[in-house]
């Protein structure tokens, strides 16, 4: 899941961003509203954790903008402002939760969690693509039934492949995927992990293409 944290606060934002890395999730920063808006026109994210302090403009005022524009992902706001008010106009704006610091780490973990399971418990089914099929539920990937075997890079790059299937993936967004998984990535290393993958999943009737300049889609052979 690829979380948005809209933060201006150096030393808090570095620190939800190791922390929350290590939980597994991808997560971009954003200093500034507008840069936040900025982001999210070139990047899909799952869930946005929103201060309302921001230097270029108030938190409910970016709230306000996103839900009349229809963006539907679950954000979590999280700031400073304490008075029962204030909760009554973040969650009348939109927002899906609210949480003061101070706070404790494991708390906002435990709700970014459940935003997102109650958000997208409908995406539990499988996603199926020729003769493949990714178990959102389990976290599986399956060919002809059986559990593929990939190396953990290798099930990263088909994993979003298949949850953005029909959609172009741009190689920037694998390799933020791929940086969670450990060490920093030489210059080829998405080309690599493409190639491994597309000669794993050519037999099962899905294959990947190269939008030169756009990013990698993946579809059935047929499409």
């Amino acid at each position: 899941m690829n979380i948005l944290l809209v933060e201006d606060d150096a030393v808090l934002a570095d620190g939800l961003v190791y922390t929350l890395s290590k939980s597994g999730y991808s997560v971009t920063c954003a200093t500034t509203g507008v840069y936040a808006e900025h982001l999210m026109l070139a990047q899909d994210f799952d869930l946005i954790v929103l201060d309302l302090g921001l230097p270029d403009m108030d938190g409910l005022t970016l709230l306000r903008q996103l839900r009349r524009r229809k963006v539907s992902m679950p954000i979590l706001i999280l700031t400073a402002r304490d008075g029962i008010n204030d909760r009554i106009q973040g969650i009348e704006q939109g927002a899906d939760d609210y949480m003061t610091k101070p706070f404790e780490l494991r708390e906002l973990e435990a709700r970014i969690h459940a935003l997102i399971r109650r958000c997208y418990a409908g995406f539990h089914n499988d996603i199926v693509i020729g003769r493949l099929a990714l178990n959102t539920r389990d976290h599986q990937i399956l060919a002809d039934g059986q559990d593929m075997m990939l190396s953990p890079r290798e099930y990263a790059v088909l994993e979003i492949l298949l949850l953005q299937a029909g959609k172009v993936v741009c190689k920037e967004r694998l390799a933020q995927r791929l940086s969670t998984e450990g060490d920093a990535l030489a210059d080829n290393a998405i080309e690599v992990y493409i190639h491994r993958v597309r000669k794993r999943i050519e037999p099962y009737g899905a294959v990947i293409r190269t939008l030169r300049g756009l990013g990698y889609l993946l579809e059935t052979a047929d499409a």
